[in-house]
């Protein structure tokens, strides 16, 4: 048996009159309803351009074709496949969604973004998304280039990225996002935020970071809250914007001479052997490791930035040095350099009574993170 066609000029339709291809929108679409999607839209969503009527039957439909898995402007004519007209009403065209977006501005992606915090509030209300997040809850976030194409995109720039792990420039744009998650629960997104190529990681963070914690506080993070990132948010302001918000920070400290000499002062005897259940990859020693010592030492972050300074726990992870050359028996263990996000996260405990410890997070080698609770905030180590 032989196929007459060649694949790369076939094509599927799905042109059932009588057949529903998407029967899962149904419960999607009617939660996000109760939850007030389209009052939402409809009061914070102002377009002046004449594409822009209607917001909250577009801004609907775009919710309807991501959840059914279009990520394309032309993959959006799947919500008129066969009968799903007699599901729902309002749908629009694919150009008619593409010509809506195109008439955004800055000022209305920032009012689509009220919108999904507020969204995120109602649904977290009427469902179990953060189980646990009356006590602990967690507010992660990172920054990630994401390549374009097109040679006329706006704002795409040259960036670092990581790909294969190896540090590569990449022409595109850069994204802030931020996650929520509790130790029972999976994590829910909390905002995202689109900035040129070439953005340095921190710019914009510290707002960001702001509008972040008070949508954890809206979808009931009712306790303590950790924000969590990387060096790349290790500045002042972005440690500033979760003290006034009244949240932890967990933050990977960069390696300069202060933090240098921060360790160097740790006593040998302040190391806390650790073992880990499964082997983790250093990429600074190129080996399998499953064994570390951790310590912390106070640490005054931030001190040429007049009233931002801060007093802080670093904490210092530091894994065996496997180098063949050495005498025996003198494999001792010393610090890294370099730390994936969430290895310093481990130094964070609770005190009793107040529910149990953060889970510890797995994979990556590390040495350091910043850790500091906010002002009038009993201990939690």
């Amino acid at each position: 048996m032989r196929l007459w066609h060649d694949p790369l000029k076939i094509s599927a339709s799905f042109d059932d009159p009588n057949l529903v291809s998407r029967a899962g929108l149904v419960p999607v679409m009617a939660l996000a309803e109760r939850a007030g999607l389209h009052a939402l839209a409809r009061r914070h969503v102002r377009i002046e351009a004449k594409t822009g009527v209607y917001p909250e039957v577009k801004v609907a439909c775009l919710v309807a074709g991501m959840a059914a898995g279009a990520d394309s402007i032309g993959d959006m004519d799947l919500l008129r496949h066969g009968a799903m007209s007699a599901l729902f009403g309002g749908i629009r065209a694919p150009s008619t969604l593409g010509s809506f977006l195109r008439s955004f501005t800055w000022g209305n992606v920032r009012q689509l973004e009220q919108v999904s915090r507020g969204l995120l509030a109602e649904l977290a209300g009427r469902a179990p998304l953060l189980p646990g997040a009356q006590t602990l809850a967690f507010v992660d976030f990172d920054s990630m280039q994401r390549r374009v194409y097109g040679h006329a995109k706006q704002g795409a720039a040259f960036g670092h990225t990581k790909i294969s792990g190896k540090t590569v420039l990449v022409r595109g744009l850069n994204a802030l996002a931020a996650a929520i998650s509790t130790p029972q629960a999976a994590p829910v997104l909390a905002g995202t935020r689109l900035r040129g190529g070439s953005a340095n990681t921190a710019r914009g963070a510290a707002s960001f970071a702001a509008e972040a914690l008070g949508t954890a506080r809206s979808a009931g993070c009712a306790g303590t809250i950790v924000a969590r990132a990387d060096s790349g948010l290790y500045c002042a302001a972005f440690t500033g914007a979760c003290r006034r918000a009244g949240a932890y920070f967990s933050v990977t400290a960069r390696m300069d001479p202060a933090v240098k000499a921060a360790i160097a002062s740790i006593p040998e005897d302040a190391w806390t052997p650790i073992r880990y259940p499964r082997a983790i990859w250093d990429s600074q020693l190129r080996a399998w490791v499953s064994d570390a010592e951790v310590a912390e030492v106070p640490y005054t972050a931030f001190v040429s930035k007049k009233g931002q300074a801060v007093t802080a726990r670093l904490i210092v992870r530091r894994v065996r040095d496997l180098n063949r050359k050495a005498a025996a028996g003198h494999g001792r263990a010393v610090p890294g350099v370099a730390l994936p996000p969430g290895v310093h996260r481990l130094a964070i405990h609770a005190d009793p009574g107040r529910g149990p410890a953060p889970r510890p997070c797995r994979g990556g080698a590390g040495v350091r993170g910043l850790d500091r609770r906010p002002d009038g905030a009993p201990a939690i180590c």
